[in-house]
């Protein structure tokens, strides 16, 4: 039996009578809110539902195949919101979970701030500039140079259309404590990049403990302006930064987590992005590797313990692992030729994929699963954040998604 009751003019539902709240009636159409209980630090916090059995197993890897999850009859309120898209799971765990009932999506362009305008933000920002005037009303800039942002403010004011001179958004500079004034933040900020050459084998690990520093300090910022837009981690190594940027916003002065910051569905990793691209470019060039292009998906992070399936409904496991080895190689290719393998990165898991974030549309990209930032399909709806539902994962290839999630907890 279900309960529905009303807060702050909003319709809850639960399997429990005994909550503090008023009794009410479904309304047909409404956004229906269904309060589950989890842990306050590595549960979900809220998702939009697209299988009743998602509503008792909510938390782990089993929400992305649908064959894993447990039979959980609904009522007919239940139903109805479901299969029409407006029901949302939300983890009552969370001392902050209230936030969520108010926090319905918002029309119009949206405001885009990014921090740090080295090789990888430049490229990023000239994407966003050139592709994004339907979705972003601005792109702020800030880098600890003056210099640079003096640079590229000027250089992309001079790019527009003859006679459309309001096409693509504007670009501007912006101060530290302004970074939050959006609704959109881009941390691509990075210290100590190897250089062509070094001997560094896994750079992207190599960065974390030097990126996390400054992840900290910029979540800590979030938190004290009461940030409640998006947080994109771009930076690498993606996802253990952006488990870094939830973590560490919801820590008080003394360290102690008190989940008064970021919601975990409020942070993305955006790094799966070119590895899903670099997955095609090799499926483009090799006929073994065809059924990628229409059959095929990536999971897990950006680096060690991706994979890649060359297919889901006809998956082969020795093609999968060399189209995934050749994927997560691909940078090192790049080095081997002499050059810094940043543009793709940029552009397939930075532009391309916040736009198609912003416009709500399926993406590459980190989500909070199983206690870590997971790479996986998903989107943006106003019921919430839907990760894409499969009807059966091969049991192999779950348990490469296990290992990778695994692989991400002994990180962090």
């Amino acid at each position: 039996m279900f309960y529905y009751y009303e807060k702050d003019g909003k319709i809850l539902a639960s399997d429990r009578g005994d909550l503090p709240y008023s009794k009410a009636e479904p309304a047909p159409g409404a956004p229906v809110f269904y309060l589950v209980e989890g842990d306050p630090v590595l549960g979900r916090g809220s998702f939009k539902v697209t299988h009743p059995g998602q509503l008792k197993a909510l938390h782990g890897l089993e929400v992305l195949d649908a064959s894993r999850l447990p039979d959980f009859p609904m009522d007919a309120p239940l139903s109805a919101a479901l299969t029409e898209g407006r029901l949302t799971a939300v983890n009552i765990g969370r001392p902050s979970w209230v936030a969520v009932l108010s926090q319905g999506p918002s029309g119009g362009k949206k405001r885009v701030n990014i921090l740090a305008i080295g090789d990888v933000g430049s490229t990023l920002l000239t994407g966003l500039k050139l592709l994004g005037g339907d979705v972003i009303d601005s792109i702020g800039i800030c880098d600890l140079s003056d210099q640079i942002t003096a640079r590229w403010e000027f250089e992309m004011g001079q790019i527009s259309l003859p006679w459309a001179y309001d096409a693509f958004p504007e670009v501007y500079v912006v101060r530290p404590d302004e970074l939050f004034d959006c609704d959109v933040f881009v941390f691509v900020a990075s210290r100590g990049i190897p250089p062509v050459g070094s001997q560094v084998k896994d750079v992207r690990m190599y960065q974390f403990e030097n990126n996390a520093r400054i992840v900290k300090q910029y979540a800590r910022m979030a938190r004290e302006q009461g940030f409640r837009g998006l947080w994109c981690a771009v930076s690498d190594p993606v996802d253990p930064l952006a488990k870094t940027a939830y973590l560490e916003s919801n820590r008080d002065e003394n360290g102690v987590w008190d989940g008064k910051g970021l919601r975990p569905e409020q942070v993305q990793g955006f790094g799966l992005g070119v590895m899903n691209a670099r997955a095609a470019y090799f499926a483009k060039r090799d006929s073994r590797f065809a059924s990628f292009l229409t059959e095929g998906r990536s999971f897990g992070p950006h680096g060690t313990g991706l994979t890649i399936a060359n297919s889901i409904e006809h998956y082969d496991e020795a093609l999968s692992r060399e189209l995934t080895r050749l994927t997560v190689t691909a940078n090192l290719k790049m080095r081997e030729i002499g050059f810094k393998p940043y543009v793709a990165p940029a552009l397939s898991s930075g532009a391309l994929s916040l736009l198609l974030t912003l416009r709500g549309e399926w993406h590459c990209g980190s989500v909070f699963l199983d206690g870590v930032y997971m790479g996986v399909k998903n989107r943006y709806t106003p019921a919430g954040i839907e990760t894409e539902l499969l009807p059966h994962i091969p049991d192999s290839l779950f348990a490469h998604i296990r290992d990778a999630a695994e692989h991400l907890k002994e990180i962090l």
